[in-house]
């Protein structure tokens, strides 16, 4: 991936280095988050809170909101990067709809981290939080994914980051206060057809959107890059997780869709760069 041919964002603060990096119970990785969404989601509760609460029982210190631009390491650079260019992205095609995109910041941190949202952990992985309307991104996820789940490559870590736009989006155009609604009247969102699952597969959709129109601007795609985002939706579908950390697939639990849907909706943005495709949420077949 030619990252380098993208304009770098400003929007990209840092907080790495706000204090020691905070290990939650050891150290959750990407099968502890697993465990955290399922066991939350079985008691009704919010699995960010759960990992707060035992963020805070670890007593160790905890990222504030930062105020410093990103560095100028190279990590930092290709997040600017890829961050740049999805505004670029969505400037255009909110321009083209007849109305203006607002850029969201992206906050690089270690450890754990205070949003609007709450108190999180790097164990809960990258988050996107509609009430600062800010992407919250520890990098040693990527090695983790890479690591763990065989996810490598800039352009795995490329999707990773438009997914979380996708969020950013979809609070913009409305979609994450729908689904807000229905949380606060008791509705179920979990499971295999759940709005939960929707909204993530239509992120992931958003996603595709991007890369497709960041390919025709900029032809930054090397060979294998395609493959590397199919490849780290694979890793991180409901599916994969469950099976590796628990040893069975609970469909009623899930949350982001298995990893066929997410690397379908994937394909779908990409295949068409159309938002209007994206629309999850009246589709009889994820």
């Amino acid at each position: 991936m030619r990252w380098r041919r993208a304009r770098q964002s400003d929007n990209v603060v840092d907080a790495r280095g706000s204090g020691r990096g905070l290990r939650v119970g050891g150290g959750l990785g990407l099968g502890g988050i697993a465990v955290v969404v399922i066991v939350g989601l079985l008691m009704g509760q919010d699995p960010l809170q759960i990992l707060g609460e035992l963020a805070n029982q670890s007593g160790g210190p905890v990222a504030t909101q930062p105020g410093q631009p990103a560095g100028d390491d190279a990590q930092s650079q290709f997040v600017r990067a890829v961050l740049g260019d999805t505004e670029d992205t969505w400037d255009a095609l909110f321009a083209s709809a007849g109305s203006q995109y607002q850029h969201p910041r992206l906050v690089l941190f270690s450890g754990a981290v205070k949003s609007a949202c709450g108190l999180a952990s790097a164990a809960v992985g990258p988050f996107y939080c509609p009430a600062d309307r800010q992407v919250y991104l520890d990098l040693q996820f990527f090695a983790e994914l890479e690591q763990r789940f065989g996810a490598a490559g800039d352009f795995a870590q490329a999707y990773v980051i438009a997914h979380e736009v996708g969020h950013h989006v979809q609070t913009l155009l409305g979609v994450s206060a729908q689904v807000n609604a229905t949380r606060q009247r008791g509705e179920p969102l979990e499971g295999e057809t759940g709005l939960l699952v929707r909204q993530e597969l239509q992120a992931d959709c958003l996603a595709g959107v991007w890369a497709y129109h960041a390919q025709q601007r900029l032809d930054w795609m090397e060979d294998g890059d395609l493959e590397e985002a199919l490849n780290a939706a694979t890793a991180i579908g409901d599916d994969r997780l469950q099976k590796h950390t628990q040893g069975q697939v609970v469909p009623d639990s899930f949350t982001h869709g298995t990893s066929a849907q997410r690397t379908r909706w994937f394909r779908t943005g990409f295949d068409t760069g159309e938002p209007g495709r994206c629309d999850t949420f009246k589709a009889r077949t994820l």
